[in-house]
């Protein structure tokens, strides 16, 4: 049997925002991290977050093109895989790989020690995004239900 590990597994419409407010990538971090800290699990750690989510950066963007961007960092500030996603109507300067500006934000925390599902949704994020249709109808949700939906269904056509 096959073992497939499913981005929706680790999401919850709690941890999504369709109208981010940042208008800078260190304030779409910042948003991000504390709407990652709405998970129970982190809570109070959402300022480690940020600055792991900082930390990553450095090492060069997560602006990885299309209007995309997968911030994401490791710490042990954080028990399990945790996935927020973000919608700034607002495109933003994220320093992207394509120089093109971002307005959809996949960011991820996980622990050290969780490094082979780390990859796994990442690369599967990474795959999902490079088409079109899937950025748009991302793009169209009105909910955070609806963007659950929408991977989801994705998960399921990719299986």
């Amino acid at each position: 049997m096959l073992n497939i590990v499913k981005i929706t597994d680790y999401m919850s419409e709690d941890l999504i925002c369709l109208d981010l407010t940042a208008r800078t990538k260190d304030e779409v971090l910042r948003e991000l991290s504390t709407l990652m800290g709405k998970a129970p699990h982190i809570g109070t750690n959402s300022e480690v977050i940020y600055k792991a989510l900082l930390e990553r950066e450095k090492l060069g963007s997560t602006g990885i093109g299309k209007g995309v961007a997968i911030p994401h960092a490791k710490t042990d500030a954080v028990e399990q895989l945790t996935i927020a996603f973000g919608i700034s109507r607002e495109k933003l300067d994220f320093k992207s790989l394509d120089e093109e500006e971002v307005n959809l934000f996949f960011v991820f925390a996980s622990p050290n020690k969780d490094s082979h599902i780390y990859l796994k949704v990442l690369a599967r994020i990474s795959r999902f995004i490079r088409e079109e249709d899937f950025r748009n109808t991302l793009l169209n949700c009105k909910t955070g239900r609806e963007v659950i939906e929408c991977i989801r269904e994705k998960e399921g056509v990719s299986l």
